[in-house]
């Protein structure tokens, strides 16, 4: 197989990151075309024994770094994510693009950027406080268990977050929401009295939008493909890092849902990598 087909799979997705990384259509595909054309001059320039997908935008990323593609004056407007990813500065938004727009994993990361897994991790935790210093918001914690609930405090806290209640129940969340909207919602399963975590959230729902990190010991019962999935779910027990990942992407991408007027419509959203969130009362996420 030519390096051209080999690649050719993946160039839709570099050229999304490339869009994000750049803020612009027009730039990010400007740095795709002089990766290729680098190619095309130099098949050899392509790294070997790697996966396709990873060479590629280790290439790319080596483009990125040494030349300087100037915006044209039609660029497309720039959306708060777009705006806010210039604010990050370059590695620690690389990484961060990577992990949460592109999916890789922290080891294909560091592969990508050429550097430790430990790198990567410390990369992606700057990208996380300098998001949380744009997005510095109020935090309901919807966990019946103190020791989990206090462990979500200190995180949250320790990205600058603030927390504006805890509730152990389906009601004492209602209560809480009642007394300040809070800008994210991490919420377990099945709670203290025997109710549902996913009831309070879609109640909150039907009031405004907000994000919403489901944390969960029990995954397989939502993730069955079988009816709607939420978009953000934590296995217990968790990593922390992998807390601090979700609440900065959902907050920097605002994914976010909204229950109309009309109780037959389907209140839509978009998340990080433009897929749709479609959201029905008394059921979690779908993303389609």
């Amino acid at each position: 197989m030519s390096l051209a087909d080999t690649i050719a799979p993946h160039l839709p997705y570099l050229r999304r990151f490339a869009r994000a990384l750049t803020g612009s259509q027009e730039s990010g595909d400007a740095y795709v075309v002089a990766v290729l054309e680098t190619l095309v001059a130099d098949p050899s320039s392509f790294p070997a024994g790697q996966l396709p997908r990873i060479g590629l935008y280790k290439c790319f990323l080596k483009v990125w770094n040494s030349i300087s593609v100037n915006q044209t004056a039609g660029s497309s407007p720039k959306t708060q994510a777009d705006r806010s990813l210039e604010a990050i500065t370059p590695r620690p938004r690389q990484a961060f693009l990577l992990a949460s727009v592109e999916g890789f994993s922290t080891h294909q990361i560091a592969e990508i950027l050429e550097c430790s897994v430990e790198d990567v991790t410390r990369l992606i935790h700057d990208a996380g406080e300098q998001i949380a210093e744009q997005t510095a918001t109020d935090v309901l914690i919807i966990e019946d268990e103190p020791l989990i609930s206090m462990d979500l405090e200190a995180l949250v806290m320790g990205l600058g977050h603030r927390v504006s209640g805890v509730a152990r129940t389906h009601r004492e969340a209602l209560v809480e929401v009642r007394k300040m909207r809070p800008g994210l919602v991490l919420a377990d399963i099945h709670l203290a009295d025997g109710s549902s975590g996913l009831e309070a959230v879609n109640e909150i729902l039907l009031g405004y939008t907000v994000p919403v990190i489901f944390i969960t010991a029990f995954p397989e019962r939502l993730l069955t493909g079988e009816r709607p999935e939420p978009t953000f779910l934590i296995t217990k027990p968790f990593e922390p890092n992998t807390v601090r990942a979700l609440v900065s992407q959902a907050l920097f991408f605002g994914t976010s849902a909204k229950v109309p007027g009309s109780a037959s419509a389907e209140p839509v959203a978009q998340d990080g990598g433009g897929r749709t969130l479609r959201f029905r009362e008394r059921n979690v996420m779908r993303t389609s």
